[in-house]
């Protein structure tokens, strides 16, 4: 089968395909990503082909208020941001690209829309993929009917899919879940640090790195695409700062993590039984953050970043918690499983 998979920009957005792709690349079917121009170099580490779709040229602007302390409402991001702005100046692309390259399936992230669109124009099968810590958001209607009313002003298009995730969260009946590919465990030698791709803040991550520098273990601390590493200054002995590093390679080393609550850093560190120190940020963090502290596998930082990493590591109870849901992940199927779903969604397209 040819397959397309489609994304946002994002870490966030798009590591939840990866797994996904990489089954099928290595099951021999052929595999491309289509994502903005600024995703390529994120796309091409993972090991994928990438086809550029285009990008609005304010992107940065508009999108700047999300990243903000007033960020708009769900209905505002999805309206006007993922479709208005940025599944609008995707579409050429991705038309082109099912129109010149054909297509037996897509498979695209439930926030990424330029494909439901090419999907219906070229009746090509769509099954999507869930990017969020609670299942439920991808797969109770609602996000169907928030993007309802912006997509219909693009054309015909097709929302309605399989949704698969990796994530054990979320009172989702119809979702097909899958294991979380974590690696396995090697030491608890450092504590992680990462905010996702789009924090702007580098006075965040030099406080930060300056109270984390008692912590007795190596911290690790990926600042993003936005923030220059060098605008940092001078750094803790123990700090060790990059702009990105793949988390499966890290998690098998991280004793705890400190970030914002976005669900593919929690997701990625739940797998590993790694616990996690939230300071929340944007539409999801709050929300994922109370879930995980629920459950024992975590703590909302108030005013002392270093004392709830001291914390994380010094009670077992925050370890535990977490490797209990780590064994429930590691209970799911394997993400080669879904590769039946694939060929099922195209076979009945092409009869």
């Amino acid at each position: 089968m040819r397959i397309i998979f489609a994304t946002c920009q994002g870490g966030g957005h798009f590591q939840p395909l990866v797994p996904f792709a990489r089954a099928a690349q290595r099951a021999g079917h052929d595999v491309v990503v289509a994502a903005p121009g600024a995703a390529r170099g994120m796309v091409e580490r993972a090991g994928f082909e990438c086809y550029a779709l285009g990008e609005p040229w304010d992107r940065a602007e508009r999108w700047a208020a999300v990243f903000g302390p007033d960020s708009p409402g769900a209905v505002h991001v999805v309206q006007e941001l993922f479709i208005g702005l940025d599944a609008y100046a995707a579409l050429p692309g991705m038309l082109a690209l099912v129109h010149n390259h054909g297509a037996d399936l897509i498979v695209r992230e439930t926030t990424e829309f330029s494909s439901t669109i090419a999907a219906a124009h070229f009746n090509v099968p769509v099954v999507a993929v869930g990017p969020h810590l609670d299942a439920a958001i991808d797969t109770d209607g609602g996000l169907h009917a928030i993007a309802a009313p912006a997509l219909e002003r693009l054309g015909p298009y097709r929302l309605d899919a399989p949704v698969l995730t990796l994530s054990p969260f979320g009172d989702a009946p119809g979702v097909h879940r899958f294991r979380h590919p974590a690696r396995e465990r090697v030491d608890r030698s450092l504590v992680y640090v990462s905010f996702g791709s789009e924090i702007r803040s580098p006075e965040l991550f030099r406080a930060i790195a300056r109270a984390l520098a008692g912590v007795p273990k190596r911290v690790l601390m990926t600042v993003g695409r936005h923030v220059d590493v060098d605008a940092l200054g001078p750094l803790p002995a123990n700090v060790r700062v990059e702009r990105w590093v793949d988390q499966g390679d890290v998690m098998p080393h991280a004793a705890a993590m400190v970030g914002h609550g976005g669900s593919g850093g929690t997701l990625a560190a739940l797998a590993a039984g790694v616990p996690l120190a939230f300071m929340p940020q944007f539409v999801d963090g709050p929300a994922n953050a109370a879930r995980v502290t629920e459950l024992g596998a975590g703590i909302v930082v108030e005013d002392d970043v270093a004392g709830a990493v001291h914390e994380l590591l010094n009670e077992r109870s925050y370890r535990e918690a977490a490797e209990r849901v780590a064994d429930t992940m590691r209970s799911l199927p394997p993400v080669e499983a879904a590769l039946e779903l694939f060929s099922r969604s195209a076979g009945s397209a092409a009869r």
